[in-house]
């Protein structure tokens, strides 16, 4: 299936590793420009390296204002455009009730903040365009209880953001949705971490958790992510897609 991607710009946060990798090497096979940026150098350059084709890195800390605006003004004076911006980079969180103020607040800062901060660099040069695809990579975990409190906080704020800016970008032909992904395994990730520390744990867990009896992969996300992006899902605004293999107990 032609998903009508040829040609067009991809900005990605996060894209050194896990999800944002697997999601510009999904864009590049569809003929999309890409561009990704991270906080760590070395694993920038090195992932930059990897994906091959004339992909544009920049480091940049999304949760420090000035830099996801830099990083998605320097993508489209590079390649000339910018068409697509998914907002991947996230994590963190604070525990509980005597969390300190400073780990929700950087919580909110990577995942909301920072992808507010990245739509509002992007909007104009996808006006210019007369169209454009803004997606936020959420957690199911932004859906329903679960993980961390901050994490949980920042991770719903993020999902009623996408769809605050679906009704106000409607009009600007500028789609914007969000992606809820489950646990995923991939190398250098906090399950694989958690899987080698205890393994009797995360068995029992994948049992009781995951119905189809396996973590999902970032490549699984990677390909909604796509046509998310692509003119398919040209009726497709305001939306949260799940993709976490039925892990998540959420009617909506």
């Amino acid at each position: 299936m032609d998903l009508g991607l040829q040609g067009r710009v991809a900005a990605i946060t996060g894209g050194s590793h896990g999800v944002g990798h697997a999601i510009a090497e999904a864009l590049l096979a569809e003929g999309c420009r890409v561009a990704i940026c991270a906080r760590d150098k070395a694993r920038l350059d090195a992932a930059a390296q990897s994906l091959g084709h004339d992909v544009f890195a920049q480091p940049a800390d999304v949760s420090k204002p000035g830099e996801v605006e830099d990083f998605v003004q320097a993508t489209a004076s590079h390649f000339g455009r910018l068409d697509i911006l998914v907002h991947n980079a996230g994590g963190g969180g604070g525990t509980g009730l005597e969390a300190p103020d400073a780990e929700f607040d950087q919580a909110f800062e990577l995942n909301v903040l920072g992808g507010l901060r990245a739509a509002r660099a992007a909007v104009p040069f996808m006006r210019k365009r007369g169209g454009g695809r803004i997606i936020f990579i959420s957690s199911v975990y932004g859906r329903e209880s679960g993980g961390r409190a901050g994490y949980n906080v920042a991770k719903a704020a993020e999902i009623s953001l996408a769809k605050a800016l679906s009704r106000e970008l409607a009009k600007d032909k500028i789609l914007v949705n969000s992606v809820a992904p489950g646990s995923l395994m991939f190398p250098g990730s906090s399950w694989e971490r958690r899987q080698q520390s205890d393994p009797e744990g995360i068995e029992a867990f994948t049992k009781s958790d995951l119905p189809l009896g396996r973590f999902g992969k970032p490549e699984e996300v990677a390909a909604v992510v796509t046509f998310l992006a692509s003119d398919h899902a040209s009726l497709v605004t305001g939306a949260c897609w799940t993709v976490d293999g039925g892990q998540s107990r959420s009617l909506i």
